[in-house]
């Protein structure tokens, strides 16, 4: 009776306390021997065992589950749960997400350094071994070997710093393989673990440039996805790791950094058009467009590979520059891209250009093609009434005719605000100021006409108008 209740004890000890010294041999001797072959049946050799060491575990692990994880009952699953991994690694995927969150908990709370990378290094067996048994999800078969290096990668970040490396590679592939599917909380840390890379000197510097691109363009997809679906929780959230990662890319995201990155690129490669994409959207992104980089960049890529697109970048450098004729055609090739607002936009900057060439009647045409484009953008309104008050004494050969034109203009003022409320404090000021220049009552009277009547404005244009008195 007493050895039976020695044995008996014994066994209690093993199965529910895993007992202190096995617990320290296992985390020393932690590089667990898996079998030499993968297992071809489910439950393993021993299917009888296999079984019984699954429900044993899971049973223990239920009861630190309701304990919010927080209970130190972690040892009470060992043993069981590191049979299950060695000898039916197919029994139960739920061994290697168990795993994941018993080998976190004891990473965490153990003291000994030593016995800690010993957990770490089983911490990333749980994973690898996962994607070797269970590389499809189990409900929609598509492969989940990203998102799984993802979560490995993101523990190899907290609990491994020191390397840096295995977890840049680990992520940088978790990112390839998820693409735009990749979990956004994956691409913070990706992104961290690159600039790392960068500051240890182990990649250059434009990697960070390169990343920060791939990530936010990932973030921005998934976003668009989101709202499409009217799913605002995660749009904020996907916002917040925008914003994240905005923080984290500041201090390189200077002008004088990017440009620094890339000046020498492009003066290696300047055929490459994939670098020429990367420089001109980068640079435009981050408002860099001043320095001559990002004109060079914009003309090379436009002459390897011409498109609306770049000739819109091109055109509104140039008319930023004051370079009007040489702005005129890159304007108007842009305003047949497929891009509606792009194209909107290109006939607003055209409307521009012709005005600084004195061209009126076309750059009132081009307003005109802006406005039938987004009939609710004010600023090709500003734009035509800024034409006719400009010309308003060459409409004119006496005292009245010479400024029955600031009507039509205030009349474009007006509709500008209509359809454009954001433009109203703009409208109001070009109101007050060419208001003042109607003509007078006693002007109005003596040429015969009377105050609300109608008039039509003959000039370069011709506009129907009402009669108004300056005040």
């Amino acid at each position: 009776m007493k050895t039976k209740g020695i044995k008996h004890m014994l066994l209690l000890l093993i199965i529910m306390g895993f007992g202190i010294t096995e617990a320290v041999a296992f985390s020393l001797d932690n590089k667990l021997e898996l079998p030499q072959e993968k297992p071809m049946k489910k439950y393993g050799e021993d299917s009888v065992t296999c079984v019984i060491n699954i429900s044993l575990y899971r049973e223990f692990y239920k009861q630190w589950k309701a304990s919010d994880y927080t209970s130190a009952s972690t040892k009470d699953i060992l043993k069981s749960w590191r049979w299950v991994f060695k000898n039916c690694p197919l029994g139960s995927e739920n061994t290697y997400v168990d795993g994941a969150k018993i080998m976190q908990y004891r990473v965490e709370n153990e003291k000994d350094e030593a016995i800690k990378q010993k957990l770490i290094d089983t911490l990333m067996m749980v994973y690898d071994q996962r994607i070797e048994y269970f590389p499809n999800h189990y409900k929609t078969g598509q492969q989940q070997e990203g998102s799984i290096l993802g979560r490995k990668g993101i523990d190899l970040y907290t609990y491994a710093p020191e390397r840096y490396e295995d977890t840049y590679n680990t992520l940088k592939r978790a990112v390839e393989l998820d693409g735009d599917a990749t979990d956004g909380s994956v691409l913070i840390y990706y992104f961290r673990s690159v600039i790392k890379m960068a500051r240890k000197s182990k990649v250059d510097s434009t990697e960070i440039v390169e990343a920060y691109d791939q990530v936010m363009d990932i973030l921005d997809h998934n976003i668009k996805g989101l709202e499409a679906r009217g799913d605002k929780r995660w749009v904020e959230i996907y916002k917040n790791f925008k914003g994240n990662i905005d923080a984290t890319f500041e201090p390189f995201a200077t002008c004088e950094d990017l440009v620094k990155i890339f000046k020498k690129k492009f003066q290696t490669n300047p055929d490459d058009i994939d670098l020429l994409t990367k420089i001109t959207n980068m640079l435009d992104k981050r408002d860099c467009t001043d320095d001559p980089l990002y004109l060079n960049a914009s003309m090379k890529l436009h002459e390897l590979q011409p498109s609306p697109e770049s000739a819109y970048l091109i055109g509104r450098l140039l008319l930023k520059d004051q370079k009007y004729s040489e702005a005129l055609n890159y304007l108007e090739e842009a305003t047949k891209s497929e891009d509606v607002e792009r194209a909107h936009n290109s006939f607003k900057l055209l409307a521009e250009v012709n005005r600084a060439l004195k061209n009126f009647p076309r750059a009132r045409q081009m307003a005109f093609k802006a406005i039938e484009l987004d009939p609710n953008d004010g600023a090709p309104y500003i734009t035509i009434g800024d034409l006719y008050a400009s010309s308003a004494k060459e409409c004119g050969n006496n005292e009245f005719t010479s400024r029955v034109a600031y009507w039509a203009a205030v009349d474009k003022y007006q509709r500008a605000k209509q359809v454009d409320p954001g433009i109203t404090e703009t409208a109001n000021r070009r109101i007050a100021d060419y208001s003042v220049y109607f003509p007078s009552l006693e002007t109005i009277f003596f040429y015969d006409y009377k105050e609300g009547d109608s008039f039509t404005v003959e000039c370069w244009f011709t506009e129907t108008t009402t009669i108004r008195a300056s005040r």
